[in-house]
């Protein structure tokens, strides 16, 4: 989850580096820091938060060279903290970046510090750089000290590592964590994200699982998990360079959640007719994968997972048996996978580890391939894959998806259609489609409740919980919105279906506990109304997302607030509902002053297990 940049040029790598980390703080931002060959020896500079804190100590003192490693961390082995910040480096000629998790690091630290090795930090990451530095010891060959070291690495790991005496090369590992390396002019660079480097090049190497590169400024050698020399074929990248500003907006999350008309419409370009899904919208062996599916597994985490759960009614009203996957807990049971079963994996990255895991988990168990679902074109997920659907939302900076979230049900909505379409079920195809063409202007509608939201967060402010209801496709939205309210404004919320209420949550509810429901025009819609009278007679406040025609009548008026929706086709409603409630999480969290795009603790791009 952390993010790794290197560089070896003739020019002063500092800069491009910081640059980098600027860009990959999305991926953790705890910690930063830098360790450049300034021609005589490694210079370090670390800072605990983030790297506008490295920036203003570059500012102060410089680092000039032309090979260096940088890093921003999310904390996994050890705390936030300036000591714990990479680059680690051992004695001082060898330093060395990490991201993931080195299971196998206390038998390693036991036997390194029987060596006479001291630790300066709590992390696993040290383990490595001193590991590194005594086997270097023994063979006086960096290169293949490096080879040796990975080669006793547990766990899944990127690496990036330079040393005094070879001032113009660099070693660089992957195994799980994405690592990537850009080729320039005289010039060669790693990073985590392609994005990272886009402002030196477009040129990349997407290193393998078990790949070692040495790098130097002319020449890449890479040996593969055999130990066997390989060859790479360089990708030229697509994305654009341009690091999104906020263009006005007071934060990128406010900028995303507005953007997600365009969204929509870019995820829906070249894939939708007049009356039906296009047939080459999925690439030319769509029909014959799609045609023969007689099961679904739906794997992904957090946000992703919410929009699977979604598209699972979808899939069900055409007669598919479906279910939603938990991707940290799907690889640890034996699955029961029953013939042509089609695995849907989502990940707004394409590199979130659980999610890649458990993808491979269940081709290996036997699954008819992967249909990936993703906002990333050269990610991991996508070569895996036997069919990705991109969701062309644009990069998104703000650490709570909003904008990936909605694009990936309109993805997976896509999916929908095209299967109801190979079905026969023109009705149901035809419906979709009509309803896909009104969403752009349907979420529109929904963003202009923002003053009527405003009002909404004002009571919300100073609660320390909350309770979100919602039924059939609106339940997973229920959990969406709890899910954004806790990330970014810190207050405990939970989502339970409607109807489950009764048998527990009702326990909570006071004047202390905002309940927000959703309530649209729907088949469920009286037996909603019937469970948000249980919570008002309860003295429950009351927060109703209310559909076009649907009329509550409150018994105490000042405990209920009603927003009326746009009108909406039931099967995206959803789309639409979810809008008002990334607003309430933005406004609340606004309100309370917490960090809106980058929330304590977490991370956008979560690489490690």
């Amino acid at each position: 989850m952390c993010g790794i940049v290197a560089g070896v040029a003739e020019r002063s790598v500092a800069p491009i580096l910081v640059e980098g980390l600027r860009r990959l703080e999305y991926r953790g931002y705890d910690s930063a820091g830098m360790a450049v060959f300034t021609g005589t020896e490694i210079e370090r500079a670390r800072v605990l938060g983030k790297v506008v804190g490295l920036t203003e100590q570059l500012e102060q003192k410089p680092l000039v060279g032309g090979l260096g490693i940088a890093h921003t961390r999310w904390a996994t082995h050890g705390r936030p903290s300036e000591m714990n910040a990479h680059p680690h480096i051992s004695g001082s000629d060898i330093a060395l970046v990490h991201n993931g998790i080195i299971e196998n690091h206390e038998a390693l630290r036991a036997e390194l510090l029987t060596d006479g090795y001291n630790f300066a930090s709590e992390t696993d990451s040290e383990v490595v750089v001193h590991l590194l530095a005594k086997v270097y010891s023994e063979t006086k060959d960096f290169v293949e000290a490096f080879r040796q070291v990975v080669s006793r690495l547990e766990g899944a790991f990127a690496l990036a590592a330079i040393h005094a005496e070879d001032s113009t090369s660099m070693m660089i590992a992957r195994n799980g964590p994405p690592l990537v390396l850009g080729h320039g002019l005289g010039e060669n660079f790693a990073a985590s994200d392609m994005y990272a480097l886009l402002p030196v090049t477009n040129q990349f190497t997407v290193l393998e699982d078990g790949d070692i590169a040495h790098v130097t400024r002319a020449s890449v050698t890479l040996w593969d998990k055999a130990g066997e020399l390989v060859e790479r074929a360089q990708v030229t990248s697509t994305q654009s360079n341009d690091v999104a500003d906020k263009q006005g907006y007071k934060h990128y999350m406010l900028k995303e959640i507005h953007e997600q008309p365009n969204a929509v419409l870019q995820t829906l370009e070249g894939r939708l007719g007049q009356v039906q899904v296009l047939p080459g919208s999925f690439g030319p062996d769509a029909d014959s994968f799609f045609g023969g599916v007689e099961n679904i597994h739906i794997i992904a985490c957090g946000t992703s997972s919410y929009a699977g759960m979604v598209s699972r009614l979808w899939y069900e009203t055409l007669g598919i048996p479906t279910t939603v996957e938990i991707a940290s807990e799907y690889r640890y049971r034996q699955v029961a996978m029953p013939k042509n079963t089609m695995i849907i994996g989502i990940s707004q990255s394409g590199e979130t580890a659980d999610t890649m895991a458990a993808l491979e988990y269940a081709i290996e168990n036997g699954a008819r391939g992967v249909l990936a679902i993703c906002n990333a074109p050269e990610s991991s997920i996508t070569r895996l894959a036997k069919i990705t659907l991109l969701t062309r939302a644009g990069r998104e900076i703000g650490v709570a998806s909003t904008k990936a979230f909605t694009a990936q049900l309109t993805a997976l909505a896509l999916v929908a259609g095209y299967i109801a379409q190979l079905r026969g079920d023109d009705e149901f195809a035809a419906e979709m489609t009509a309803a896909l063409k009104a969403l752009p202007e349907q979420i529109v509608e929904a963003l202009a409740l923002d003053k009527q939201i405003d009002q909404w967060a004002e009571h919300i402010l100073h609660k320390d919980n909350a309770l979100f209801l919602g039924r059939g496709l609106h339940f997973p939205i229920s959990l969406e919105g709890a899910l954004k309210l806790k990330e970014i404004s810190y207050i405990h919320a939970e989502a339970y279906p409607a109807g489950e209420l009764k048998h527990g949550p009702l326990a909570l509810v006071d004047e202390n506990m905002p309940i927000v429901a959703i309530a649209p025009q729907d088949e469920l819609l009286e037996k909603v109304l019937s469970n948000l009278h249980e919570v008002e007679a309860r003295g429950g406040e009351l927060f109703i997302l209310a559909g076009e025609g649907v009329n509550y009548e409150p018994e105490q008026s000042n405990l209920v607030h009603i927003i009326k929706m746009p009108a909406v086709s039931r099967l995206l409603s959803p789309l639409v509902y979810t809008i008002p409630l990334q607003l309430l999480s933005y406004k609340v969290a606004l309100m309370r002053g917490t960090d809106v795009d980058q929330p304590r603790n977490l991370a956008k791009s979560v690489t490690v297990e």
